[in-house]
C-alpha cells in the first residue's frame, strides 16, 4: 500500500471515529420549576433564593443578620450558579469532598461555602448546622444531581485562558474598564445597587464592599477567565466581547485597585503547591511577587514543571 493511500485510510478512520463519538455537551442546569412541592423541594428553593439574594438575608440590612459585604453569591456565581463557564455549581457535589492545596487537607462542600462567605463576601459564614447552610447545600446538590461522581462536566466552573507572553498591563486594563465596564460597575468600581438598595445589580469590583484579597477572583487567571466568557453584560462563552488579552489586562487593573486586605494564615501550608498566579509569597521559586501577580506566568509554569 502506498504512503498516500495509507494516509487516506488513516484519515477516513479518524473522521469516522470523530463522527461516531459526539463531542461532550456543555453542562446545563435543571429547571428550578421542576423541583417538587415537598419539604426537600422547599429547602432547595430556599437555597436558590439565598444564592440569588444573599444580601436580603445576610447583607448590611439582612433579615437574618449582617454577616457579609452586601454582595450576593450570584454576583460571582452567575444566574444563581447555573451559567455555563460562569463559576457555576455543576461540579460541586460530583467533585467534593476533595483535597485542596490551599487548605492542605480534604475539604467538603460545607467548607467550600464557608470559604466563599469569608473571602468573596468578606464576611462570616452561617453556622454549618443552620437551615440556611443546609438549604444552600441542598440546592447545589440538586443542581449537580445528574453529574456522575468524580466527573467535572464541560462548562462547569471558570474557563482557564492561555497565558499571555507578557505581563498583564494595568494601564491597558483601565482603558478596557472605562470603555466596557464602567457604565455598570461605576467610575470608582463601587457597583450599582438595585432599586431596593439591598442587592447589587452590578457588584462592586473594588473598595470596601468588594471581595477581599483571599478570594479566588483575586487571582488573575480566575478573574480573566470569568470576565472573558461573561462580560460585559450580554456576553457569554458563545459570543464573547473581550479578547483574551483584554481579559487579562482588565483583571490586572481591577485587582490592582484597593480592596479589603484579609490574610488567611493557614492557606497553602505547602508553598510548592501554590498556583503560578498566587499573588502572595513565600514561594519555592526565585520569581518575584510582582511576576506571580501580573505575569508573565509561562516562565514560572515552566520552572515549576522542570522542578517537579
Amino acid at each position: 500500500m502506498s504512503r498516500k493511500i495509507a494516509a487516506v485510510v488513516l484519515l477516513c478512520n479518524f473522521l469516522s471515529f470523530c463522527m461516531s463519538t459526539p463531542p461532550e455537551s456543555i453542562w446545563t442546569a435543571p429547571d428550578i420549576s421542576g423541583v417538587p412541592a415537598t419539604e426537600q423541594g422547599e429547602l432547595i428553593r430556599y437555597g436558590q433564593q439565598l444564592v440569588a439574594h444573599t444580601a436580603d438575608y445576610y447583607g448590611p440590612r439582612g433579615k437574618i443578620g449582617h454577616l457579609t459585604n452586601g454582595m450576593n453569591c450570584q454576583n460571582c456565581h452567575l444566574k444563581a450558579g447555573t451559567q455555563p463557564w460562569g463559576n457555576n455549581f455543576g461540579a460541586v457535589f460530583s467533585t467534593y469532598p476533595k483535597f485542596r492545596e490551599r487548605r492542605g487537607a480534604v475539604e467538603d462542600a460545607t467548607q467550600r461555602v464557608t470559604d466563599c462567605f469569608e473571602r468573596s463576601l468578606n464576611g462570616i459564614a452561617p453556622d454549618s448546622n443552620s437551615r440556611e447552610m443546609k438549604a444552600i447545600l441542598a440546592y447545589m446538590k440538586w443542581l449537580g444531581d445528574k453529574v456522575p461522581k468524580g466527573k467535572k462536566p464541560l462548562g462547569s466552573g471558570i474557563e482557564t485562558l492561555p497565558f499571555l507572553l507578557q505581563a498583564a498591563d494595568t494601564l491597558k486594563g483601565r482603558t478596557v474598564y472605562v470603555s466596557k465596564c464602567q457604565v455598570c460597575h461605576g467610575v470608582s468600581g463601587q457597583g450599582m445597587l438595585s432599586g431596593d438598595s439591598l442587592n447589587y445589580t452590578y457588584p462592586p469590583l473594588w473598595g470596601e464592599h468588594s471581595y477581599n484579597t483571599g478570594a479566588g477572583l483575586y487571582r488573575l487567571s480566575r478573574f480573566a477567565g470569568f470576565v472573558r466568557d461573561n462580560m460585559p453584560f450580554g456576553a457569554d462563552y458563545q459570543k464573547v466581547q473581550l479578547t483574551d488579552e483584554e481579559a487579562w489586562d482588565l483583571a490586572a487593573f481591577v485587582n490592582s485597585q484597593p480592596r479589603p486586605q484579609k490574610p488567611f494564615a493557614h492557606d497553602w501550608p505547602n508553598p510548592a503547591l501554590k498556583p503560578v498566579d498566587h499573588p502572595f509569597g513565600p514561594y519555592t521559586d526565585s520569581f518575584s511577587e510582582q511576576q506571580h501577580k501580573y505575569g508573565p506566568f509561562a516562565p514560572i509554569q515552566k520552572a515549576k514543571k522542570n522542578k517537579a
